[in-house]
């Protein structure tokens, strides 16, 4: 009876260590998602890590959904308490969330971002057209010889695809399919440059399974080079082949433009004032999101969320307007700072 009872003691023992990681407090915020937000994450990080009193966040870049995976895991302190994202949280994320506990969520848009095609300034820039990307880009593409008929991409060089365009092979590095970054670029760009074909536009009505297909399937013949969540790797790479061509966000941009520059698209540069006044056709809403739950429980939350929603951060001359993030306007602004203040969930 008792080696039993100390097999049993033992068992008990074993468990509370095994659990104890999961169930020790954590004393600094655990926050996950995408490239893009991340380096403004970053600073509102180190800002607040520098006047706060308390531990500075500890920031993964894991891509948009790769984020929101972790993010829906579970409450808890293993699990993050914000995620960044470069696009909205679909709802399928939000039925995920639900059934792993986490229930209230609250959204937070932080400002705009502009999706930039850009190469090495050793060439000249392009100037291109969404139907451009997407005759460059797709896996699948109308016919030259029979419009109305889809054939596998056969486009090596960019000339070939636009006759005003360099006669230099296509090759562009851009995002991961976890990537918030890739999923608006295929939405805005591809699928923009897909509706001037007027056979395409009419699939949306007629099968839109079929018509998100050939918008947004991308190529795998290696004209499309996956090059990971890691942004500064792919500005290295466009400065070691010239003619190489980079898909990141407005940021990145503006943080290389010694040696990088954007693409013109539909005759726009991708610059501030034009992603501000919504005339770069390829820009999207920047967010993040907070697990209401561990608001109280895990120390330095309230404070981060001020900080980040603070004039002095997000506001037209803000701290992240330097780094290179677009400000909402105003009333998007103020709108959003009560959200967080009230900590109002997003409906589920």
């Amino acid at each position: 009876m008792k080696t039993k009872g100390f097999l049993l003691a033992s068992a008990l023992t074993m468990t509370v260590i095994s659990t104890a990681p999961a169930m020790a407090a954590r004393d600094y915020i655990s926050i996950v998602g995408s490239s893009t937000v991340y380096p403004f994450a970053t600073v509102v990080a180190e800002q607040f890590g520098k006047t706060s009193g308390f531990k500075t966040p500890k920031i993964e870049s894991t891509g948009s959904g790769g984020g929101f995976k972790l993010f829906c895991g579970g409450v808890g302190v293993e699990y993050p308490d914000i995620t960044n994202a470069s696009r909205a949280i679909k709802s399928s994320e939000i039925e995920k969330c639900a059934a792993n506990g986490v229930k209230d969520i609250v959204e937070v848009k932080i400002g705009y971002d502009g999706i930039v095609l850009a190469n090495s300034k050793k060439s000249a820039p392009l100037k291109l057209t969404r139907k451009d990307i997407f005759l460059a880009l797709a896996k699948d593409v109308p016919d030259p010889k029979n419009p109305g008929k889809l054939i596998p991409n056969p486009y090596k060089t960019w000339k070939e695809v636009n006759p005003e365009l360099p006669d230099t092979k296509i090759e562009v590095l851009g995002p991961p399919p976890t990537s918030g970054t890739r999923d608006a670029f295929v939405e805005l760009a591809m699928e923009g440059g897909a509706k001037k074909f007027d056979f395409i536009a009419a699939m949306k009505k007629a099968d839109k399974k079929a018509y998100k297909k050939v918008c947004h399937t991308v190529r795998e013949d290696g004209a499309y080079v996956e090059a990971g969540e890691n942004d500064n790797l792919i500005v290295q790479k466009l400065q070691a082949n010239p003619v190489s061509v980079g898909i990141f966000g407005y940021s990145f941009l503006d943080q290389n433009s010694d040696v990088i520059q954007g693409s013109f698209v539909e005759s726009e540069a991708p610059t501030f004032e034009n992603i501000a006044e919504g005339k770069y056709p390829v820009s999207r809403p920047l967010f993040f999101y907070v697990k209401k739950a561990h608001v109280d429980v895990i120390p330095g939350m309230k404070g981060y969320l001020a900080e980040f929603t603070a004039e002095k951060a997000w506001g037209n001359e803000g701290y992240l307007a330097d780094k290179g993030m677009i400000p909402m306007p105003d009333a998007e602004r103020k709108e959003y700072a009560a959200n967080v203040k009230n900590l109002k969930a997003i409906g589920m």
